[in-house]
């Protein structure tokens, strides 16, 4: 007979103790990897806040500055622009954004001047550009002042992030990506396929004609005819009736001194 001996309970029991142990070993060194992110994080929001109110007057300055700065606060997960709606202790509701809480209100008033402004030259221009307007094309009016008062030193960035604040207003404002280009679209209707790659040959091209698009996509007469026509339905592309060919240009992709 064999001297071997199955295995018993206590083997069971064993092994499921060991289990035991180290999955609470592993939530304890996952509870403890936790808490020291949350201190490293503590630690960066503080420095960011001292960094932010030694140089707060360059920050509301100077716009290459404020951008990457900016950039510093998304990278640790701060909102510079997002209200603080959470009650403390004494029950009373936050004082507004990160911006206005550590530098004061200049710099949040500035943000919500320019979404102001950004508004007022998408809507002064709507009827030109069918509510499609370049980023670029945004500042470089919005630091002209055309139209709508004195002039503002901005960068693009400012421009995003001034859009992006009118966001929990349900404005229907927002940036789409056309082409290579960044554009704040103030209508609330989509641009479907077709059209953004009317839009997209325009700027690499100039200008379009049905003929073009029919030679380089493949189209058909009827699709090139239908898009060009929604485009100019609203607004978003205009047409020159004097070539041998209607040619179709976007007001979007001009230069401001064309317009």
């Amino acid at each position: 007979m064999s001297s071997r001996r199955g295995v018993g309970l206590s083997a069971f029991q064993n092994r499921s103790a060991l289990s035991t142990q180290f999955a609470s070993h592993g939530a304890s060194l996952r509870s403890n990897h936790a808490s020291s992110l949350q201190n490293q994080l503590s630690v960066f929001q503080s420095l960011l806040h001292n960094f932010a109110i030694q140089h707060g007057d360059t920050i509301k300055s100077d716009p290459t500055f404020r951008a990457e700065f900016a950039r510093m606060c998304n990278a640790i997960g701060v909102d510079p622009l997002a209200g603080s709606n959470v009650k403390g202790k004494s029950g009373s509701k936050g004082k507004g954004s990160w911006w206005a809480q550590t530098l004061g209100g200049d710099v949040n008033d500035f943000y919500f001047e320019l979404a102001v402004r950004v508004v007022e030259l998408c809507r002064a221009t709507r009827g030109e550009n069918g509510g499609l307007i370049g980023v670029e094309e945004c500042r470089e009016m919005v630091e002209k002042g055309r139209g709508i008062g004195g002039g503002m030193d901005i960068s693009d960035d400012d421009v995003l992030r001034a859009v992006k604040s009118l966001d929990p207003l349900g404005s229907g404002f927002s940036v789409v990506t056309v082409g290579s280009r960044q554009m704040i679209r103030s209508i609330p209707k989509e641009l479907n396929t077709d059209q953004s790659t009317v839009l997209e040959a325009i700027q690499v091209l100039g200008y379009v004609t049905c003929s073009m698009l029919e030679d380089n996509l493949g189209w058909n007469n009827a699709r090139s005819e239908t898009v060009i026509q929604d485009l100019l339905a609203d607004s978003l592309v205009w047409v020159d009736a004097q070539s041998p060919e209607k040619e179709y240009w976007s007001p979007s992709s001009m230069g401001l001194d064309d317009l």
